[in-house]
């Protein structure tokens, strides 16, 4: 992984003052005790010794981005922190903390397999009643009603010469894109988002996740798509969230491409069924499916796609 990546991280001023301000609210100077699960270049875990923790125990599986913080970690001379270069899953007789950190969260909330590792860490590493940032995360959906990121998707359909590469573009809709997506291309300016996962971190959670929302439409209206954004619950009133029109990060939203747009009439009702499955050993998994229904709930048309049917192998 080239330090590019975390120059991103350490550049996303609203990610790092939301986590410095959890850090900061939960640590006893003198007593409390860290760990920072994937801690990439050392930020957080320095951010912690600078705040007064007693010590902190960062865990990081690349050797080499490991190494980078081992340097950090030497320049502020933060002695108090103690660096593991693995993974926390495979620590064995892991310290006791009193807070955990773990900010590994992707642009798919789940990517980075944070539910494995929490699970793994309130279990093993977490004194009773200790802390974990985050706590939860909530996942959202909400119907894109511009065209802009669909017309993407009919590249395949523009190329003329008479060539038909529909079999190209039908992989091309099973995949999730990460894009910015800006608030007036979702229906009711983002207001019609519907939360579809809530997820408790503070206890162990299933790897497959599912979620159904329904939006009845006030006025004929065409989606083209549905966007993605999640949120983080830091403790207190603090979070982060992907948003948009919240502050920007580094995260951007997903987008899941629909076949055909669904041109619905006002009355009438789409349903989006989301199903995700996540882990160290298989990687991410996404599927999604969507119903348009006519006002007195009659099937009009059904689409199901799967990130699995988007790869080339």
């Amino acid at each position: 992984m080239r330090i590019e990546y975390h120059r991103t991280l350490i550049a996303d001023k609203p990610r790092n003052e939301a986590l410095f301000a959890a850090l900061a609210r939960v640590i006893v100077k003198g007593r409390s005790i860290v760990a920072d699960i994937g801690a990439g270049s050392g930020l957080l875990g320095v951010m912690a010794s600078k705040l007064g923790a007693k010590e902190v125990h960062l865990y990081e599986a690349s050797e080499e981005v490991a190494a980078v913080a081992a340097r950090i970690i030497k320049q502020n001379r933060a002695r108090n922190c103690h660096l593991y270069p693995c993974r926390s899953t495979d620590m064995i007789d892991a310290p006791q903390a009193d807070i955990i950190i773990s900010e590994t969260l992707g642009n798919y909330a789940l990517e980075e397999n944070i539910l494995e590792t929490l699970a793994d860490a309130v279990e093993r590493m977490l004194k009773p009643g200790g802390t974990v940032i985050p706590c939860r995360i909530e996942q959202f959906a909400c119907p894109v009603i511009s065209s802009r990121l669909a017309d993407e998707m009919n590249v395949w359909r523009d190329v003329g010469h008479g060539l038909d590469l529909e079999p190209a573009r039908t992989m091309s809709i099973n995949n999730v894109y990460v894009r910015l997506i800006e608030v007036a291309e979702l229906l009711n300016d983002g207001r019609a988002a519907r939360q579809w996962d809530d997820i408790d971190l503070t206890k162990p959670q299933k790897a497959t996740r599912k979620g159904e929302m329904t939006w009845t439409l006030e006025r004929d209206t065409t989606i083209f798509g549905f966007a993605y954004w999640w949120t983080a619950a830091l403790g207190g009133n603090l979070e982060i969230s992907t948003a948009p029109g919240a502050p920007r990060t580094h995260w951007e939203q997903l987008y899941f491409p629909l076949d055909t747009p669904i041109a619905a009439r006002a009355g009438e009702s789409v349903l989006l069924s989301l199903r995700s499955r996540s882990s160290e050993a298989t990687g991410t998994h996404l599927a999604w499916t969507t119903v348009h229904r006519d006002a007195a709930g009659k099937t009009l048309a059904r689409q199901a796609m799967d990130l699995d049917k988007g790869w080339i192998s």
